[in-house]
């Protein structure tokens, strides 16, 4: 996910908005690849006070010091997670997180997990604010039972990351994320880095976070801040733009918004208040691409660990809204249930699955505490109503091609906060939901909601599974899904890293936000089942098809469609949906199709999709839309959207 197309020079000009134009040729890099392209973006220069300065990252081998003695009661979450209360000595917290950060931040593909949580109080003064940087693996989040719980005075961000002189990007910046805490954006004396960044890519969501201040989803600071992000769920920005900048897309959910600075290709917002007004294609009059849609039709926040008044850990359970709009905190309390952390198994990285399985299957839930698991059998998610939590990103492999988690057909189950990594031997499906067998997962109103949950075929290590999603279960909510076939890093090539598809959905009813597919080698999506809903999908095809011949859906069918709708499928629902190409191998590599969907679906099923061509160094593209619908975006229009509002 390296290879994108974005500023390498900014030419500032203040406006009566305070907003700034910029124009630019972009340079496209995979490392040491280079290209050119061209397109708009607009970003803004935030006039708060500044940040400390960028902490050094390390290459991974200097250790996080020892986690802070365990209050009374405090559950055993692990070495790997740091418990923080507001009177312990600030210096001992800031050495704590800045250690953790100087470890992570460039420890891409690492085996280091980390969560930083917070209970409920105020950290940081406006003389001394605590500021602070998110590097891979790391949960931060807050403790209390409201995200304003937890106070701030400082900025928790993520910048660019550098590799060599004008070569500073965030197109790498995934698994990381930030939760359930309120910022006062406090950052004096940092010059350019004034105000809350977070500027990240994939798999790195915000959820419950509500900041005063202005906020930048890009690190302008250093060039040529190449971004890929992103999600944001259930959150407030008072008091400052937020900065979309050169992401090229984004996804804001149910949250409240003063503004939103610019859009590069696909900004999708469902449920927001103060969102941008619809938009798409990007306009003169209207500024955009702007995806907007007045309500998300059924939603499900991610559970959260907190502590009560009496200093005791439980679980909250949001519960499922329809038609909803705004944060489920706005009002008061969120809706939902609360679980006692005694009706938890808390599990170890060294805990075998035949363990965890018989905790789940004496009735408790599950917190996943930060490491990596290797699993022999199945994890298996049986009873109506579990929780599956994970801290600090725990990371789970299977061995011997067995599947790593079986989810039961059954009623409001949450999986939430991890990541499926394929095994060295090839797995069917990494995450199965639904078993086919008896079922209760026919109550719409206690849906099953899969959150955070992001899965790798290669880059971490060697690795192969045939698909890596499949849910069979009816009204499921999918929630920030990254399924990613590794581009870089550990174990990559075309007969290395093999998986067919990303996601396979055959439950009826089951709605996706936030749903990015990449580089898998035939559909990357399959959606079989009838009434079905997805709010905003970013993918890239495979970057490294060797020949036509070895990437064709059908004879006489070039390539293979991103989203593929099963002929059998009479109504389904898409909102702000992109597939990207870009082949690599210097020979030309054609998909005839982005979308392929039934020409019966009700008129207007899907709205604001597009295809692109990333860069002129590569070659083939893609060459219709939506069915043979829309033009072609080929090497011969490289950066240049092509557009379908609606369809059929």
């Amino acid at each position: 996910m390296n290879l994108r197309t974005f500023l390498s020079r900014w030419h500032w000009q203040p406006d009566p908005q305070r907003t700034q134009r910029v124009r630019a040729e972009g340079r496209l890099r995979l490392r040491s690849i280079f290209t050119v392209g061209a397109f708009v973006v607009f970003a803004y220069v935030m006039a708060t006070s500044g940040a400390a300065s960028a902490l050094a990252a390390t290459n991974g081998t200097t250790g996080a010091p020892p986690a802070p003695p365990a209050s009374s009661g405090q559950p055993n979450f692990g070495s790997n997670v740091y418990i923080f209360n507001p009177s312990m000595p600030q210096s001992q917290i800031q050495t704590t997180v800045d250690a953790v950060a100087n470890q992570q931040i460039s420890n891409q593909f690492g085996p280091q997990r980390y969560a930083l949580l917070f209970e409920p109080g105020t950290y940081g003064s406006s003389t001394a604010p605590l500021n602070f940087q998110v590097g891979y693996y790391t949960t931060v989040a807050g403790l209390g039972r409201s995200p304003n719980d937890v106070v701030i005075n400082g900025s928790i961000d993520v910048r660019n990351q550098c590799f060599g002189a004008n070569n500073c990007i965030a197109l790498d910046n995934f698994w990381r994320s930030l939760s359930n805490l309120s910022i006062n954006v406090t950052t004096p004396n940092a010059g350019c880095y004034s105000g809350e960044f977070w500027a990240v890519s994939q798999a790195a969501p915000m959820r419950r976070v509500h900041i005063n201040g202005a906020t930048t989803l890009m690190d302008y600071c250093t060039s040529p801040s190449y971004a890929s992000g992103g999600f944001i769920a259930d959150s407030e920005f008072d008091g400052g733009n937020v900065v979309n900048g050169s992401q090229q897309q984004w996804l804001v959910r149910n949250s409240k918004l003063d503004s939103w600075s610019n859009g590069v290709w696909n900004q999708v917002f469902s449920g927001v208040v103060g969102a941008p007004a619809q938009c798409f294609p990007a306009q003169t009059s209207c500024g955009g691409p702007y995806t907007t849609l007045p309500a998300s039709p059924v939603t499900r926040e991610a559970p959260y660990l907190y502590v009560d008044a009496n200093g005791h850990y439980n679980v909250f359970v949001p519960s499922a809204q329809r038609n909803s709009v705004g944060t489920t905190w706005a009002n008061g309390a969120t809706p939902g249930s609360s679980i006692s952390i005694k009706k938890f198994f808390i599990a170890q990285p060294t805990d075998s699955a035949d363990k965890i399985n018989d905790a789940l299957d004496s009735g408790r839930n599950l917190i996943l505490t930060p490491g990596i698991y290797h699993l022999n059998h199945s994890i298996r998610v049986t009873r109506p109503d579990s929780v599956v939590l994970g801290l600090g990103f725990p990371t789970l492999i299977p061995e011997n091609g067995i599947v790593p988690m079986k989810v039961a057909s059954a009623k409001g189950i949450s999986i939430s906060g991890m990541i499926f990594d394929a095994g060295t031997t090839n797995s069917p499906v990494l995450l199965q939901v639904g078993s086919g067998h008896e079922r209760s997962d026919h109550d719409a109103s206690d849906p099953t909601a899969l959150q955070d949950v992001f899965f790798r075929i290669g880059g971490a290590e060697a690795g192969s599974a045939t698909n890596s999603l499949v849910v069979n279960s009816d009204n499921v909510i999918l929630d920030d899904i990254w399924a990613w076939r590794a581009d870089h890093g550990n174990g990559v090539g075309w007969t290395s890293n093999t998986a067919d598809t990303g996601v396979i959905v055959n439950g009826n009813n089951v709605t996706a936000y936030g749903l990015f597919v990449e580089h898998y080698q035939k559909y990357e999506v399959i959606w079989n089942g009838n009434g079905g809903t997805d709010i905003f999908f970013q993918n890239e095809m495979p970057y490294d098809p060797p020949s036509q011949a070895a990437w064709m859906e059908a004879p006489g069918v070039d390539g293979w469609a991103a989203f593929k709708i099963a002929n059998t499928v009479t109504s389904f629902s898409g909102y702000g949906m992109g597939s990207y190409s870009f082949f690599n191998q210097g020979v030309n590599i054609y998909a005839a199709y982005a979308f392929e969907v039934p020409t019966t679906l009700p008129a207007s099923s899907l709205h604001d999709l597009f295809t692109l061509f990333l860069s002129t160094s590569g070659s083939g593209g893609i060459l219709h839309v939506v069915n043979d619908t829309g033009g072609s975006s080929t090497a011969a229009n490289p950066d240049v959207p092509v557009t379908v509002v609606s369809y059929p």
